[in-house]
């Protein structure tokens, strides 16, 4: 090899040394992504055995709105440098078609809902592999960063492994179990991190039906949305006197949703100053929610 052929090659690994610094300048300067991966029969089993003591969906009301918020509120904490691209819903239903219910939270910003079969049994078939099938896909093409996976089923092994196989990282979050465990012990062994929740977190958004409503909606005329978005910015005024502007300045960076005993806050005085129950009211909800944040950016 003469010495034209050593300044050939010097020349390449040159440019190639410089090509992988500028890869590797815009890999630093992308925002990391995450996403939240809900298994909707685990959590209302779990939240329904350690909240109102039943897994039984008939026995109790779940805040379906009210959790999402709370969940992306934990991850923006725990993510603190990464983005949300966002939450996947996934439940089941007769022939897949959406319940009222399942409606209500597909409608809602940010989520996705996807549904697989509802059994004669009321058991849920399909789920585990849609939920695979979106971990890798979203690992595979660098989509997220970091997944944090809300479930318990060991068939969940092999979508963790799916997505890890492509460089996501997989964040096991679980409900805390009045007795012995609600995860199955080789997927809490092929997670990078697990992080349980506890009575406090879920306890907000879970509710025993035998417990009659706060208000009778059927003898109360709904009100509009400029109504609930007036009444959200009166509870705004009165929080902003009660906590200060440096509340105000930890709450603005995380709009526009709010942590998870805010909002549950905002719904209790909301209704009692409505006397009508804004409970599964998605378009209400929100409108009560603008009008909060609306009168608090005005003051900032």
């Amino acid at each position: 090899m003469n010495d034209d052929d050593l300044t050939a090659i010097r020349a390449e690994l040159g440019r190639t040394n410089e090509l992988l610094q500028r890869v590797l300048a815009e890999v630093a300067k992308t925002p990391s992504t995450h996403a939240i991966f809900v298994d909707a029969g685990y959590l209302y089993a779990a939240a329904g055995r350690l909240v109102a003591g039943t897994e039984d969906r008939r026995s109790f009301d779940l805040d379906a709105e009210g959790i999402v918020d709370a969940l992306i509120d934990r991850a923006r904490t725990i993510f603190a440098d990464s983005r949300l691209l966002r939450v996947y819903w996934y439940d089941g239903a007769r022939r897949r078609i959406h319940t009222n219910e399942q409606q209500s939270i597909a409608e809602l910003p940010d989520v996705k809902v996807r549904l697989g079969n509802l059994n004669a049994n009321n058991q849920q078939k399909g789920v585990d592999s849609l939920i695979r099938s979106d971990l890798e896909s979203l690992a595979r093409h660098r989509a997220i960063s970091d997944a944090a996976l809300i479930g318990g089923d060991e068939d969940l092994v092999s979508a963790v492994e799916a997505a890890q196989g492509y460089g996501a990282r997989v964040h096991l979050w679980g409900i805390e179990a009045p007795e012995g465990r609600n995860q199955a012990e080789p997927l809490l062994w092929e997670v990078d991190s697990q992080r349980t929740f506890d009575l406090s977190f879920f306890k907000p958004y879970v509710s025993r039906r035998a417990t009659a409503p706060a208000f009778e909606n059927a003898s109360t005329p709904r009100p509009s949305r400029e109504d609930v978005r007036f009444v959200g910015a009166q509870v705004a005024a009165k929080w902003l006197a009660a906590r200060g502007r440096e509340s105000l300045v930890g709450l603005l960076p995380g709009h526009p949703y709010l942590p998870g005993p805010v909002d549950q806050d905002l719904l209790v005085e909301a209704e009692g100053l409505l006397q009508y129950s804004l409970r599964g009211q998605s378009d209400l909800r929100r409108a009560l929610r603008d009008g909060f944040w609306s009168h608090l950016q005005s003051q900032y």
